[in-house]
């Protein structure tokens, strides 16, 4: 069952999965069976969904995500908000992302 990401939902990186830089690019590596696809190993970000990926701190909401990069980039926030909500919602299928717990 597919999880629709929420403007307003708080978002963090999955326990099962490991992310590092190395030079000037994000790795995701999962470590459990089921997360992202089976025929690859490794998963890079591009420079959009490495922008979105440093923000998901487990405290801003993704419309406050949106507005950030709306500012950082002079980009319309509606365009924003759409591309946060389509990287985040991948994310979410591949298990890299979980909805951070209330509290």
């Amino acid at each position: 069952m597919a999880v629709e990401p929420q403007l307003d939902g708080v978002y963090v990186p999955s326990d099962d999965i490991v992310a590092r830089e190395i030079e000037g690019e994000l790795i995701i590596v999962p470590l459990v069976a089921g997360v992202g696809d089976i025929e690859d190993e490794l998963y890079t970000l591009n420079e959009t969904g490495r922008a979105v990926w440093d923000h998901l701190d487990g405290k801003n909401t993704l419309r406050a995500v949106a507005a950030l990069l709306a500012r950082e980039y002079d980009a319309p926030a509606a365009e924003i908000e759409a591309d946060v909500l389509g990287i985040v919602g991948e994310l979410l299928g591949r298990r890299m992302l979980i909805e951070a717990a209330n509290g």
